[in-house]
């Protein structure tokens, strides 16, 4: 499952650390927006452990989820396309 996670977080501390979870489970293509591409499962932890980070009053955290077909318009001007975890093989 591929999603985007934008955030809005108030407290310098607080934005550190929800970087650092979103850095275990994807890549950063700007200041506060991430790319993830996700293995079944994957989602809940993700959010369960943002979830754990932030303040509800103050921060914001959201989640744009892309079909596979949605996937293939994403247009980018300037960077690499979407961050896209390709399947490895070695022999």
């Amino acid at each position: 499952m591929f999603v985007v996670v934008s955030y809005d977080i108030v407290d310098d501390a607080r934005r550190l650390r929800v970087a650092k979870v979103l850095e275990d489970h994807g890549v950063r293509v700007q200041k506060s927006v991430f790319e993830c591409d996700l293995r079944p499962g994957e989602m809940e932890v993700l959010r369960s452990r943002l979830q754990a980070q932030i303040d509800e009053s103050e921060d914001s955290v959201r989640y744009y989820f892309l079909c596979e077909s949605c996937l293939k318009k994403v247009a980018c001007d300037g960077g690499p396309g979407p961050a896209l975890d390709e399947e490895i093989m070695v022999i």
